[in-house]
């Protein structure tokens, strides 16, 4: 049920008492009157939405500017209402937050990749220059998701992918883990029914007992607690149903072996007594060894604080505890909303700022990335690093991702660092440079004056700044080189005909330039140099007065299109070019319906990959050989699409496997088994037309008794 006016008041009261909210009041009384003929999708009144997002706000503890910003959030783009009228009517900054709102929802892209891009883009600025403009956008997000189920399938999955790969990101880097949670749940829905609906269901059958083994863990606790007279508060909770989907994925286990499904939180009021209670926790029961995790000491990058660590409990019943003071837990629970204030129109004080002093650095990072795919796929690795801690020679700290390498230190202590980086030393031994780091490692970095970053980096790098600087070095490099070469193809090729280059007429060079949309001749000389265009195709546009012999046939221009598959009669088609070569890259073996790119061979025509192909980051660095691609044509083709099953080892699984793929009208073209520990590993090949076709064998295969997880294969 959705709060009333009063009770958001009421909340505010509680933890802003004797503050002015006359601005609040005002600002849902232009709500109603702005909305009032809306409704939404569901058929209830437009007003009770912007409401909803303030009642999330108020639990957030804003203050009233905030709240009144969310109350007028949609006000500015859904009604006739303007920005002027509203710094007239409530002020600069509830006008500020409302128009940093608007301009990320309004923004219109050619390409999905490149809307999310940009969103993400204005919200990464959004939050530097006030966090509270994201604060509003994300209890948007998260009262919009909490009411999907009223949309379009289509535009449910949609907003749940953009959700899961920007919106919860954001939440967890600013700390809020309690949003974070929710709104990945929610995606996790849309985006996986089928899975959703079966961690859901062993969830559930297994809640009774594990509330129940919370209690008794619980009063345990809490009694051993009051032995050592350390003031406690325990809480229960089992974990996120995305959260066990993603370790069930990651870790190829069964829903038994995941060690943090059951956790017990012990909230205490100092620093001392969280160790303290470690130190109990682990003279009661066995602790998992590799398990115990200090964030006190080392807090997260989002300021994240607490204890972790799991034990072998009561029964054999493994669990997880996490112990933290009160303002570690309430930091946990809402991140930078915790303590985010604002008062009498001052600026935040630098204890917040330095909170957003990550972001700032990443947003210097992100400034040289203007292709959307790269900047969409090296941000989520800022934004979700999972995290080791690693050492200077002197003793500073430098927090990379997990898996970084030598490499990715030496560009996070300074670019050119990283570009002379010719060996490093860990822990004081020689080591190779794609070596990854673990915690606690002592990197020293060997550098040369004339060492040049390698591509081969690009294989191991986890870093975006690392990926983003070698990237941008390698670009500079090969495109030197792809004009020297274009300029060489096309005077070799004006030389055969007697064509002089330098004769030709400024006005004839730059119409051949805007026909194949170059601003200067070294665009067209790199085109030429990475194969992207003919030297005699532009020779003949250049001088067409001159005849031009042994072009190629037309019918082996039409014969080859038939042989790779594309033109009028094949499934992927080149955006305007008719007579390039085109296949199917064998690293990811894309299928109809997958998000498809093309990378310029030297040689071999268009290699087409799946967006998602673990090569397209390290080989299709270079955006000028890029080439858009679209699949096109009737839906005749079947594709072989392997499969990996992670089971239990039953009597009667494989019966079971050839049925669910029959059942959704799949062949199978081969299909082995092996066994061990009781589970078994089950490879097969499927013919698939579609990536929906594939979606649904999936899902078949993913409601037989346990089947623990089912990946595609890139390479069949």
């Amino acid at each position: 049920m959705t709060a009333g006016i009063e009770d958001i008041v009421k909340k505010v009261e509680g933890y802003r008492p004797g503050e002015d909210l006359t601005l609040l009041r005002k600002a849902y009384q232009q709500c109603l009157k702005a909305h009032k003929d809306q409704r939404r999708l569901s058929g209830e009144p437009y007003y009770l939405h912007p409401l909803e997002v303030a009642n999330i706000l108020a639990d957030l503890r804003m203050d009233p500017v905030c709240l009144a910003a969310g109350l007028l959030h949609d006000v500015v783009e859904d009604t006739p209402e303007t920005i002027e009228r509203l710094r007239e009517e409530f002020g600069g900054d509830v006008a500020r937050i409302v128009e940093g709102v608007t301009k990320i929802s309004r923004l219109q892209f050619s390409s999905v990749e490149e809307q999310q891009a940009e969103n993400l883009r204005k919200m990464l600025l959004a939050i530097v220059d006030d966090v509270r403009v994201v604060l509003v956008k994300l209890a948007d997000r998260l009262h919009n998701m909490r009411t999907l189920e009223y949309i379009p399938e289509d535009r449910q999955k949609r907003i749940s992918r953009e959700t899961l790969d920007l919106y919860a990101p954001i939440a967890h880097r600013l700390g809020m883990g309690k949003m974070r949670g929710e709104l990945e749940d929610l995606a996790f829905r849309y985006l996986e029914p089928g899975a959703y609906e079966e961690v859901k269901k062993a969830v559930e059958n297994r809640r009774k007992v594990g509330e129940e083994f919370l209690s008794e863990v619980r009063g345990l606790v809490e009694a051993k607690m009051k032995e050592n007279s350390i003031p406690a508060r325990v809480e229960g909770r089992i974990k996120r149903l995305y959260s066990i989907w993603q370790k069930l994925e990651r870790q190829h286990v069964s829903i038994e072996q995941v060690y943090d499904l059951l956790a017990v939180r012990i909230i205490t009021d100092s620093v001392k007594n969280c160790y303290g209670a470690l130190g109990i926790i682990h003279n009661t029961w066995r602790p998992v060894p590799g398990r115990i995790k200090d964030f006190i000491a080392i807090p997260r990058p989002n300021f994240y604080q607490s204890l972790h660590t799991s034990v072998i409990g009561p029964h054999g019943q493994p669990f997880e505890v996490q112990i933290r003071t009160e303002e570690m837990h309430r930091l946990a629970e809402v991140g930078i909303a915790a303590h985010w204030k604002y008062k009498d129109g001052n600026a935040p004080s630098p204890q917040d700022e330095e909170r957003l002093a990550w972001l700032r650095q990443m947003v210097e990072w992100q400034q040289e990335l203007r292709d959307p795919g790269e900047f969409l796929s090296t941000i989520k690795i800022d934004l979700y690093p999972e995290e080791v801690y690693t050492f200077t020679p002197k003793g500073k700290v430098i927090v990379l991702p997990r898996d970084a390498t030598p490499v990715d230190f030496a560009y996070a202590i300074h670019s050119e660092v990283g570009a002379q980086c010719a060996g490093a030393k860990v822990n004081g031994r020689l080591v190779p440079l794609k070596t990854k780091l673990r915690n606690g490692d002592i990197i020293e970095i060997v550098t040369q004056t004339d060492h040049e970053p390698s591509r081969d980096w690009l294989g191991f790098v986890r870093t975006s700044r690392a990926r983003n600087k070698i990237k941008h070095w390698l670009n500079v490099a090969q495109r030197r080189r792809a004009v020297e070469i274009g300029r060489r193809l096309l005077e070799r090729e004006a030389r055969k005909f007697d064509v002089s280059i330098k004769k030709i007429a400024e006005d004839d060079f730059a119409r051949v330039l805007r026909a194949y949309g170059c601003s200067h001749p070294d665009d067209l000389y790199a085109g030429l140099g990475y194969g992207k265009f003919s030297a005699r195709q532009v020779l003949g546009q250049l001088a067409p007065a001159v005849h031009l012999d042994g072009t190629q046939p037309a019918g082996l221009a039409t014969a080859v299109r038939r042989a790779f598959g594309f033109g009028h009669d094949g499934a992927i088609q080149v955006h305007g070019f008719d007579d390039l070569m085109v296949y199917r890259a064998k690293c990811c073996n894309p299928i109809r319906g997958d998000e498809i790119i093309g990378y310029i061979t030297r040689g071999k025509g268009i290699a087409v990959h799946s967006k998602t192909c673990p090569n397209v980051q390290s080989l299709i660095y270079n955006s000028e050989r890029r080439i858009e691609v679209e699949w096109v044509g009737p839906k005749i083709s079947f594709y072989p699409v392997k499969l990996t099953l992670f089971t239990a080892d039953r009597q009667g699984m494989l019966a079971d496997v050839t049925s669910a793929i029959s059942d959704v009208h799949s062949n199978i073209q081969h299909i082995e088994a092996r066994t061990g520990d009781n589970q078994a590993l089950i490879d097969v090949v499927v013919d698939i037309v579609d990536k929906p076709h594939l979606e649904k064998v999936i899902s078949s295969l993913r409601r037989i008794e346990g089947v623990y997880q089912v990946e595609r294969v890139m390479g069949a």
